[in-house]
């Protein structure tokens, strides 16, 4: 029986998802690389933490949260058949998009993702900014620590946003509907 040939891009994909990473790294397939990450540090994981619970307690829509979880995002563009994990994922509790989600799951629905520059940050700000945009996330928030900011990109179309909005730590920054609060940052600091 006669198969198709395997792009590069299919091998790529296959050997990715075979991965057998060591306890506690992370890998991740961004625009045809594969990026192991070690575990986050205590002021990475305190960053994710102080934006969750400002979202749960002060959103104007009910949020769920899924810290790490494997997002599909769609293909072309900037991103062919992509796979990315944000440091968080909200999405309205009401849609319930994480109960009996596979591992990767899609995109859609999601409101917003969150990163926390690490080891590799300029992932966080060229590589998954573009992916996520694509994949019509409305809202990513990129808490950069190398710069001691917060960007809120929206606006999504193509592969980027059209809007961001960058404040240092220590400023507040404008989380539009469905949240539609003012994010803290002083604590960044």
């Amino acid at each position: 029986m006669a198969h198709e040939p395997l792009t590069q891009a299919d091998v790529l994909l296959e050997g990715f998802l075979a991965l057998d990473t060591p306890e506690g790294f992370r890998a991740e397939l961004i625009e045809g690389e594969i990026v192991v990450t070690p575990p986050p540090d205590g002021d990475h994981e305190d960053y994710i933490n102080r934006v969750v619970k400002q979202v749960i307690r002060r959103s104007r829509t009910d949020m769920d949260f899924s810290g790490n979880k494997g997002l599909k995002l769609t293909s072309g563009g900037a991103c062919p058949k992509n796979h990315a994990i944000p440091d968080g994922t909200f999405a309205p509790t009401e849609r319930r998009l994480f109960r009996g989600a596979a591992p990767w799951m899609p995109c859609e629905g999601v409101a917003l993702v969150v990163e926390v520059t690490s080891s590799k940050p300029q992932a966080d700000r060229e590589a998954k900014r573009r992916c996520y945009a694509h994949g019509g996330i409305p809202l990513y928030l990129l808490i950069d620590r190398d710069a001691s900011s917060v960007t809120l990109f929206s606006d999504p179309k193509g592969d980027d946003y059209r809007e961001h909005c960058t404040r240092p730590f220590g400023k507040t920054v404008a989380l539009p509907e469905p949240f539609g609060f003012d994010l803290e940052t002083a604590e960044f600091l």
